[in-house]
């Protein structure tokens, strides 16, 4: 009787405890939903102070090229070993240069170097939100009658919006660079062959749809960073946590939206 009680009182628990998680988790999609919708609607406001957006766009997008040039300089040259060894005994060779092409502009440089610019930008915004929370600024700009929405989370949302679409575009050059140079070095085939497989069967929307929807990627790592950032609590300790939290909750939102987009357009 005893060890049925027990059961009975475990299993209590553990339905407390998930109906808790559960109540949390849907208490932070409705603040980070406002959070968005607050941010969205004073994003004219950028106008009366477009210096702000300018310094954002070159500390959040200039400062990350370095990161993207390396990635994407590799990643075009993994794509195509992995190309070669998937079509080995299945596709002839010269379709080598539809698939690499097909892979970089849709779905692989679009996906990967957001991901990356968000291990980068993310962290960096939910930290210095989080600080400023945790030293009372926050609380002083809103003394002084200045929202912190405004001169702080819309230049960094217009900002990444902005420059995440240019990293892709310089990403899917030089991850098209790296490709062209494993092929010449360490492929069997002629440049010719592999860049008229590039041309074959390329679409301009393919690549007009894997840039556009990086502004929405754009938008999700400023606004999840500044979301994590805002939310912070505990001192240095909370920050910390702030920004773990941020990074991951920007790489799966960008994976969900990138799925969402995908349904739609596809």
């Amino acid at each position: 009787m005893t060890g049925v009680l027990r059961l009975v009182a475990l299993t209590g628990e553990q339905g407390i405890s998930a109906a808790g998680a559960v109540s949390r988790f849907l208490r932070s999609i409705c603040r980070f939903s406002l959070l968005v919708a607050r941010t969205i609607s004073r994003t004219w406001l950028i106008f009366r102070n477009p210096d702000l957006t300018i310094v954002q766009m070159f500390n959040l997008g200039v400062g990350s090229l370095p990161l993207v040039a390396v990635i994407a300089l590799f990643l075009g040259s993994e794509t195509v070993i992995q190309a070669i060894y998937q079509m080995a005994g299945i596709v002839p060779m010269r379709y080598l240069g539809v698939l690499v092409c097909k892979s970089l502009t849709t779905e692989l440089a679009p996906v990967i170097i957001s991901m990356v610019v968000a291990g980068r930008v993310t962290t960096g915004i939910a930290a210095e939100i989080g600080t400023m929370k945790a030293t009372e600024q926050l609380d002083a700009m809103q003394v002084l009658r200045l929202d912190p929405i405004r001169y702080l989370i819309v230049p960094k949302m217009v900002a990444c919006c902005i420059m995440v679409p240019v990293l892709v575009i310089a990403g899917e050059f030089i991850a098209f660079l790296g490709s062209i140079l494993t092929v010449a070095l360490s492929v069997d085939m002629t440049m010719q062959t592999y860049l008229s497989g590039l041309r074959l069967f390329f679409s301009a929307v393919d690549l007009y749809m894997g840039i556009v929807k990086t502004v929405v990627f754009g938008a999700v790592v400023a606004l999840t960073g500044a979301y994590f950032g805002m939310e912070a609590k505990g001192g240095a300790e909370g920050v910390g946590k702030a920004t773990t939290r941020a990074v991951i909750a920007a790489a799966v939102l960008i994976l969900v939206f990138d799925f969402v987009i995908a349904i739609l357009v596809l």
